[in-house]
């Protein structure tokens, strides 16, 4: 069933009628050291001075308005589509690091100069199209009046490059830069170049050239001076501007989306987040698996009247609903929510247990409520050489090569490198909505190596759906900022941030936790060793041992929703 809001932004008079056009392709915009930016323009042609949303893209701004803008155009809206520095008609370098907050304040300033402006300004677009956006709001200026970011965090480090845990997104990063780097002619293989050694060139294994961004990345392997100075997320108290977020539970950015919500949302009651059960692109459908025709958001509609709300002054409906809006998979339906995470979650523990062969489906893992008092550890050897290998997920950028989203995940637990704890079928529906923890008690032989967790909802005839993971680099079990070698046998306590998820486990469903060491492509592979971990060629095994028993509570903490919803 849709929500009443949802229902209200499609039945209240956004969309308007057709009108005459005025195209200006190929503007140039100046910025301040000299180089000019290329951007089309789209203006309603029966007024004179209209506020403006802004588009800023490394993807080709196109050569005419879409069908898209043109509800834009029709609204009352100008339109200004914008190639980024280096990219496409647009001058200069690409520097995507360093060049997007004062390149967007400069065209923001532009666009207010211009004599179809009437000085109010927005910003909407996803991913690369939605980071930009974060990276003008902090800089306060005054034109820009509210965005509207769609799947696009608010981190360069824990959501472009690395991960929480300290692992690089690997598939990730060298995926986006193969199709939008690489050296025209160049016909890179994705199973090829993510596997290449050492990671320190496996940018021109992927693109046919060296890329200065992923050179960067890979100098600054912890979460130091140069990312703090960037970070959306370290300067959020900055921004003052309404935002409305979109993400989704199968994306690479949302954990990030939903945390920048609930950071904003303590000092302003004015911002609104949207997650639903999609991937990086919203459209996507996921093979053999469908949430209900409820999954489907009239997002244009949304953006039609949040531009109405901050750049019209037109009091909407949409600013008195509740401020989140989630949809919960497994029960297929939207909450309502006034904060993240929901009133009523309940951090709840199911405890590994086993009688020393979790390894594989067919092992002896299970979950339960208490830990053992006394009982085997489970070991399992992690070799590089041969990773566990990533299937779906919270992944991007090209679902063609590297497949994203809800999969089966009984493959993949056939392993022996594999740890599987699975509950008892479910009495009871249980519903999960939040971020998801594993700690672990664990061993290593090794300096240095990897820890991984995934949260699986397995279904009565025992499809085993992925619904969120992560990893821990245990030289970062501490901290991101400094690097502290492990101690070979010695035992840790670590905590594995798994991400966030929204669903319902049904009654006759079974709660499952994967734990191993690789999940690879998404994360690249620790080679073990305790060096640096781009310039290694060198792959070693470890052998790992996870602890459980009363003195090694190792668990998983669901964020159980106690409440009715």
């Amino acid at each position: 069933m849709r929500l009443r809001w949802l229902i209200a932004v499609c039945c209240c008079g956004l969309w308007a009628a057709p009108r005459p056009t005025v195209k200006k392709l190929d503007v140039r915009v100046p910025m301040r050291d000299g180089i000019h930016l290329s951007a089309n323009v789209f203006l309603p042609a029966d007024q004179a001075r209209v506020p403006a949303i802004l588009v800023r893209t490394p993807y080709g701004k196109g050569t005419d308005i879409t069908e898209h803008y043109q509800a834009f155009v029709d609204h009352g809206f100008a339109i200004v589509v914008e190639d980024v520095r280096g990219r496409h008609d647009s001058e200069g370098t690409f520097r995507p690091l360093e060049q997007e907050p004062a390149d967007g304040d400069d065209t923001l300033n532009w666009i207010a100069r211009q004599p179809w402006c009437d000085g109010k300004i927005g910003m909407m677009g996803g991913s690369y199209l939605g980071i930009v956006q974060w990276k003008a709001a902090v800089l306060n200026n005054p034109h820009l009046k509210a965005i509207f970011p769609v799947v696009s965090g608010d981190d360069d480090y824990r959501d472009r490059f690395y991960s929480t845990g300290g692992a690089m997104k690997l598939g990730n990063r060298l995926n986006w830069m193969s199709d939008n780097l690489r050296v025209s002619g160049y016909l890179p293989d994705f199973s090829r170049y993510v596997l290449h050694l050492p990671l320190k060139t496996a940018d021109v294994a992927a693109t046919g050239q060296t890329s200065e961004m992923y050179q960067t990345a890979l100098r600054h392997p912890t979460f130091d001076a140069f990312w703090r100075g960037i970070s959306t997320r370290e300067q959020l108290s900055r921004v003052h501007i309404p935002v409305f977020a979109v993400g989704g539970w199968y994306d690479n950015f949302v954990e990030s989306d939903l945390e920048a919500y609930a950071a904003l949302s303590r000092n302003s009651g004015l911002n609104r987040i949207l997650i639903g059960p999609w991937p990086h692109n919203m459209s996507y459908k996921f093979p053999g698996v469908d949430f209900g025709p409820a999954s489907t958001v009239p997002v244009r509609a949304l953006q039609l009247e949040w531009f109405d709300q901050w750049l019209k002054g037109k009091d909407t409906r949409l600013v008195s609903t509740p401020p989140v809006k989630i949809f919960v998979m497994g029960a297929n339906r939207w909450r309502e929510e006034r904060r993240w995470p929901p009133e009523g979650v309940s951090f709840t523990p199911m405890y590994l247990e086993s009688r020393g062969h979790a390894n594989t489906l067919e092992g002896d893992g299970t979950l339960g409520q208490r830990p053992r008092r006394r009982g085997p550890d489970d070991r399992f050897t992690f070799d590089p050489q041969d990773p566990v290998p990533t299937r779906g997920g919270a992944v991007c950028c090209n679902p063609r090569v590297f497949p994203w989203g809800p999969m089966d995940q009984r493959p993949v637990e056939q392993r022996s490198d594999v740890l599987v704890y699975t509950s008892k079928p479910l009495k009871d529906d249980l519903e999960v909505i939040g971020p998801v923890k594993v700690v672990l008690y664990a061993s290593t032989s090794a300096r240095d190596t990897d820890f991984t967790a995934k949260l699986v909802d397995v279904f009565p005839d025992g499809f085993a759906r992925n619904l969120t993971d992560g990893i821990l680099r245990l030289r970062y079990r501490a901290s991101l900022e400094r690097v502290e070698p492990a101690v070979p046998g010695e035992v840790y306590r670590i905590s594995v941030d798994a991400g966030v998820t929204g669903n319902v486990f049904l009654k006759g469903h079974r709660v499952r936790v994967e734990i191993s060491s690789s999940n690879f492509p998404r994360f690249d592979r620790n080679p073990n060793t305790g060096g640096p971990v781009a310039a290694e060629t060198k792959l070693v095994r470890a052998v790992q041992t996870i602890y459980h028993d009363q003195n090694h509570p190792s668990q998983v903490l669901l964020p159980v929703v106690r409440s009715k919803p």
